[in-house]
């Protein structure tokens, strides 16, 4: 009988920490941040959820082979539930979107859930694997930002999407190990994301500088417009040294072990990137809040492997 522990297997329940943030960094950079925001975060778990089962479902027949493990290949799942599973967060998740955030976010939500799929089923194991699950990430940044003007939030979704690429390319080597070449161009790639994301852009410069202090706060909001700008520098410096130290270990070691070990890195990391990205948006403590989500994915992930 399938477990709700199988089910959560299956989606890679724990690695949902890393989705939200894509949602919330948007909004910060559109400046559309509002009470649907979490609920648009939601959506994008649920169709995170989707593409994780699709995936499985996919991939049935190879991982009988590889990872036998797994919930479909070890009989806890079987592969129509899998499949009704993905379908119906599917739904949900795009009209999860649709309801709060109307045409604009549905227009958004509907080609993400289709490169979702299209990534499952057809550019998986292809050249373009890596570029369409960047795009789904990318995507999923412009959810975020669906309620405003898309195109401030175009740098966080492109920094989002290089380093999903980064990821993608080593996912690619998890069974059979991979060649150096390969972490010390995805290391290069995520020295490129980290200083992107370290910038304080006008959203920050605009959330420091204001002046309307309420009486008995004014010292505590000059602290923090010291800390502010560099809020964003911070973030993007964590993000890099943990993920950045998984890759320098498949450098020199490039075995399967290792390789697997810096794509979890670059999963549960994600947050910091993303709270970095928040902050340069101008809400530093919703940064803060986002980048907390990084050790406590690391530490679920001990528990459900997010790979």
């Amino acid at each position: 009988m399938t477990t709700l522990a199988d089910l959560a297997e299956l989606v890679r329940a724990p690695a949902a920490l890393s989705v939200p943030g894509d949602v919330v960094a948007g909004a910060a950079a559109a400046g559309t941040l509002s009470p649907r925001t979490p609920a648009l975060a939601g959506a994008s778990v649920l169709l995170y959820w989707a593409g994780m089962a699709a995936n499985d479902w996919a991939d049935r027949r190879l991982d009988a082979v590889e990872r036998p493990e797994r919930p479909i290949p070890s009989g806890r799942v079987t592969p129509a539930a899998a499949v009704g599973l993905a379908a119906g967060l599917t739904a949900a998740g795009v009209g999860l979107a649709a309801a709060v955030g109307g045409r604009r976010a549905a227009a958004l939500a509907v080609p993400l859930a289709a490169t979702i799929w299209g990534y499952d089923l057809l550019a998986k194991n292809t050249a373009a694997g890596p570029a369409v699950m960047a795009a789904c990430r990318g995507l999923d940044v412009l959810l975020g930002a669906s309620g405003g003007r898309l195109a401030r939030a175009l740098p966080s979704a492109i920094t989002v999407a290089a380093h999903t690429w980064t990821v993608t390319e080593l996912s690619r080597r998890e069974v059979s190990g991979a060649d150096t070449a390969l972490p010390l161009r995805t290391l290069a790639g995520t020295a490129v994301v980290a200083a992107s994301a370290a910038v304080a852009g006008p959203g920050v410069r605009r959330a420091a500088t204001r002046t309307a202090d309420p009486a008995g706060v004014r010292a505590s909001r000059t602290r923090w417009a010291g800390i502010a700008p560099a809020l964003p520098a911070m973030l993007a410096g964590w993000y890099a040294a943990r993920y950045g130290a998984a890759q320098v270990r498949v450098v020199q070691d490039p075995s399967a072990g290792k390789v697997r070990a810096a794509v979890g890195a670059g999963i549960t990391g994600l947050p910091a990137l993303q709270g970095a990205l928040t902050a340069r948006g101008g809400a530093g403590l919703l940064g803060l809040a986002v980048a907390a989500a990084a050790p406590l994915g690391r530490r679920l992930a001990r528990k459900v492997s997010p790979t």
